[in-house]
């Protein structure tokens, strides 16, 4: 099986993608975020015009991605309320912050693992050590564009709150959704740590992979942002507890085929290159599945040049055969598959309004088949 590929259950069914609405919802997200960051810019070059390539790079990071999670918080909202309750337009831009979340996220996760490139274009502690050296500014170019990276993150977080807050809910909708946003929150921060502490020696094993990808990724993708959504509509535990039963096994198939592509995906697809997961030796599952199962010959392998910043192209791909002769590649796709198969039975069952399961459906086999 190739990477971006899943093999179908026997009889299942093939859900319709324009059943997410995914192209209205990006449309809408797109036009919250432009609106809001506009609206920044200016404050911002009031401060100092300095300022202004700050916001251009959360504009930058923030105008790029599938839109997965504001789908899922949306689609949480419309099935447990049938649209009703909230105004549509304020409940758009409520979901519209879980971009910034992301954007944050994804700036200082490139920080720790030392990532060259981000969506076919630098990481933003690239970028800003790039403008230090053109702009001729003084010091440590590195140490200036990890500097401002973690502002830069910091600012998309603290701009996560100010959208959510100027989103239109009504009071009561604000204070349910704020109890799951400051879980989600708190949940990805420690899973950073996590993943940080795993790439350190700890948390080892596969079962150690998998508690990252968990808190680091498939709450904070998948199972929060449609709790978000339900509580916007004022659900009760029993959605909330559907929205677990499908997010968690989701959100994980959904990190487990990030890390897939991360290896084996076509970098003009996904915008970095093959090497960069391997180069940056980040501690995955198909990496923990190949330690168990490698010979004396493929741990020397694994530990020579997992990390290794001055190994070529053709180490990297001697490192990709290992992932498959091991048969860690095939294992990770049969766990995408199994977890996948899981959400979408508790789709079917989840107390949702029949077009939001449909829509659910559709996101669930969107997320774990893409490409990039």
């Amino acid at each position: 099986m190739t990477a971006g590929t899943q093999e179908r259950e026997p009889g299942a069914r093939s859900p319709d993608p324009a059943a997410a609405g995914l192209d209205r919802l990006r449309g809408a997200v797109s036009e919250a975020l432009t609106e809001f960051l506009d609206q920044q810019r200016t404050t911002l070059a009031a401060m100092d015009p300095s300022l202004v390539p700050v916001v251009d790079e959360v504009s930058a990071l923030a105008e790029g991605g599938k839109r997965l999670r504001p789908a899922f918080a949306y689609w949480g909202w419309r099935g447990a309320s049938g649209g009703a309750g909230e105004d549509e337009a304020a409940v758009l831009r409520a979901v519209a912050a879980l971009e910034f979340v992301h954007a944050s996220a994804l700036v200082h996760d490139d920080v720790m693992d030392g990532a060259q490139t981000r969506r076919g274009r630098p990481a933003t502690h690239i970028g800003f050590a790039d403008r230090h050296s053109v702009e001729t500014l003084n010091g440590d170019g590195e140490l200036f564009g990890t500097g401002a990276a973690i502002l830069v993150g910091d600012l998309a977080l603290v701009w996560s709150d100010e959208l959510l807050g100027r989103s239109g809910l009504s009071p009561a909708a604000f204070t349910r959704a704020r109890a799951v946003w400051n879980t989600m929150r708190t949940e990805v921060t420690a899973g950073q740590y996590l993943d940080l502490l795993r790439a350190a020696g700890g948390l080892p094993g596969p079962q150690g992979a998998l508690t990252v990808a968990r808190y680091k990724s498939a709450g904070y993708t998948v199972q929060r942002p449609l709790q978000l959504g339900a509580a916007i509509a004022g659900a009760g535990p029993e959605v909330a507890e559907a929205c677990t039963e499908v997010g968690l096994p989701l959100g994980e198939a959904f990190q487990l085929r990030d890390d897939v592509l991360g290896v084996f995906g076509d970098p003009a697809v996904t915008g970095k290159s093959a090497d960069d997961d391997l180069r940056e030796g980040k501690q995955t599952l198909l990496i923990a599945l190949a330690e168990e199962q490698a010979d004396e010959a493929g741990r020397k392998l694994l530990g020579d040049l997992l990390g290794n910043a001055d190994a070529g192209p053709e180490e990297f791909d001697a490192l990709r055969r290992l992932l498959e002769t091991t048969g860690a590649r095939a294992r990770v796709e049969e766990r995408i598959t199994e977890r996948t198969a899981l959400a979408r039975a508790a789709i079917a069952a989840a107390p949702l309004a029949a077009d939001a399961r449909a829509a659910l459906d559709a996101l669930a086999v969107a997320a774990t088949s893409r490409t990039a």
